[in-house]
């Protein structure tokens, strides 16, 4: 075992005084030492509830034999983060989280892990964790919010950020707003659309470091609860086993991964977390990919915003299994790939059938024959942006407008609110990457604020942020080159036309390469925005948003 030696032979007798004084005994220095990782705290919804789920893995472990030993990982809640400086500390925790529970399980060398996260970066960052230090692991998130109810219609999240826009325009009143905002969010969980938290949870699932059900079991069921017994015990069974995530991570689960990510819509931030889960995995994940796999998957659900259906409904009607389980009847996904149940993932879904096709559609009657997730290249993103085509209007999936440019996104944010912006327009937000934000800000409140205001079928957004994944419409991003390295975005000006075809993957700015070059050479880098503490570290080492914003 990994914890003998801090626990066996003479010259462990110090680390045995020290866990000693933890309260363990004799027999409990025999057992495996299983690390749990819990993102738990007071200020995030969807980690409210996860001590919790924290002792009832800690009930699992000890029922298989096993000793739990409970540390902490930080969280972010992009929703509270949004629109203010905040929402740049959100993408750079995934690595804060993926060193510092390096750090704590090599520092106290745990036979196991079991992984608690719930939200948006800690899913990914803890996924990114597993894969380095590559020991047993299995994941177990809290579980999503249930979706409010108003007026009997179900709202999540993603109405309250447009209600905001709404209101402004003065298509509802104050009261209203105040009712969006006290019953958009009725429960503890990760927020109940397929935005980015559910989407990771869900594709954990399918890369098989998760049990079933853990995409799609509500926060506040029993079975959540129940679920996480279970991967407490799994995990004994994985440390005995020897069965490591790199086992389970193959190329070939990203494949699957990239496939369910199509057929049930996903956030386009795995566009960002996949590549950098298999970078650790010692796997390169090229976006190119992404296309291969949309060509030939359909897309089968349409969550909240793409829809109204919301992650309870896709529990009800057969959760990720009966999604992968559809999936491979077109023999798009792997089957014989091990999973932390020790079966195969064709022995997990081997039982499980869609229970309701008007929120899981068969093969035979898809949403569209390919996936919901586009890479978009051309002259404007020569290494590749990123759309979420399933929440994209018909009418937007090709359109020609003016570039209305701006160098943050609060500029951007008060031309749309000061009715500067008007049909036709492409509105591009720059400066907003990895190195240029820094942080790759997610731009939900300019894109709800476009949506609200009725422009949602006529005006586009292009960036080299990032947006939520509570974002729908015609809203591109991780543009890369970003602009701060000196990317084609950084040349667009204001008036360019900008011509924008999601069925054949094409974006492209209608400026001629001579052209192109003069700007170029005109062009000079900006000062950096931030130039002290952890960001403007993280600007120095962070990658391009093509290759997942990864640290050299």
């Amino acid at each position: 075992m990994r914890s003998d030696k801090i626990k066996k032979g003479v010259n462990a007798a110090p680390q045995r005084s020290l866990l000693y004084a933890l309260g363990l005994t004799e027999e409990e220095m025999k057992r495996p030492f299983i690390g749990i990782v819990s993102s738990r705290n007071d200020i995030v919804p969807g980690h409210m509830n996860l001590d919790k789920i924290v002792e009832a893995v800690k009930q699992g472990v000890s029922m298989a034999g096993g000793v739990p030993i409970v540390f902490p990982a930080i969280a972010v809640c992009d929703g509270i983060a949004m629109g203010h400086e905040g929402m740049k500390y959100s993408l750079v925790t995934r690595e804060l989280i993926a060193d510092s529970t390096e750090a704590m399980a090599t520092a106290h060398p745990f036979d196991g892990l079991v992984m608690v996260p719930n939200c948006d970066k800690n899913v990914p960052g803890l996924l990114m964790a597993a894969a380095r230090l590559n020991i047993p692991s299995v994941f177990v998130s809290g579980g999503p919010m249930l979706a409010g109810k108003l007026a009997g219609e179900k709202i999540s999240y993603s109405n309250i950020s447009e209600a905001v826009s709404r209101n402004r325009t003065g298509e509802i009143t104050d009261s209203e707003l105040c009712e969006y905002e006290n019953k958009a969010c009725p429960t503890c969980g990760s927020c109940s659309g397929m935005f980015t938290a559910n989407s990771m949870n869900c594709l954990t699932e399918v890369l098989g470091m998760g049990l079933p059900g853990n995409g799609t079991i509500p926060a506040v069921y029993a079975s959540r609860l129940r679920l996480a017994k279970q991967a407490g015990m799994k995990i004994m069974e994985l440390v005995k086993k020897d069965i490591k995530p790199c086992d389970i991570m193959v190329k070939e689960a990203f494949e699957n991964a990239l496939a369910i990510d199509m057929a049930l819509g996903c956030s386009t931030n795995s566009m960002l977390h996949l590549p950098a889960i298999a970078h650790e995995c010692g796997i390169r994940l090229d976006l190119d990919l992404a296309n291969e796999i949309s060509k030939k998957t359909p897309n089968l659900c349409h969550l909240a915003p793409a829809g109204n259906h919301y992650v309870e409904d896709l529990n009800e009607a057969g959760g990720i299994g009966a999604v992968m389980k559809e999936i491979s009847k077109l023999g798009l996904l792997h089957t014989k790939l091990m999973t932390c149940t020790g079966k195969t993932v064709g022995e997990n879904i081997r039982d499980s059938k869609i229970m309701d096709e008007e929120v899981i559609r068969p093969v035979s009657d898809p949403y569209s024959e390919t996936g919901g997730i586009a890479v978009l290249k051309g002259n404007l993103a020569p290494e590749g942006c990123v759309v979420k085509k399933a929440a994209v209007a018909s009418e937007m999936m090709c359109h020609k407008g003016s570039a209305r440019v701006f160098d943050c996104e609060e500029d951007a944010l008060e031309a749309i609110y000061g009715d500067r912006i008007h049909a036709g327009d492409v509105i591009v937000i720059r400066y907003e990457g990895p190195k240029g934000g820094p942080g790759m800000r997610e731009m939900l409140n300019p894109t709800s604020a476009i949506m609200g205001s009725g422009l949602g079928n006529c005006v586009a957004l292009i960036t080299d942020g990032r947006f939520s994944g509570a974002t729908r419409g015609a809203a591109i991003g991780h543009v890369s080159p970003e602009a701060a390295v000196g990317g084609n975005i950084a040349l667009i000006r204001e008036g360019d036309m900008i011509e924008i075809n999601i069925p054949e993957n094409e974006i492209r700015i209608l400026v001629g390469d001579e052209e192109l070059e003069v700007r170029r050479k005109e062009w000079k880098p900006r000062k950096p925005r931030i130039t002290k503490g952890y960001l403007a570290r993280y600007a120095r080492s962070v990658t391009s948003g093509s290759t997942g914003a990864v640290l050299e």
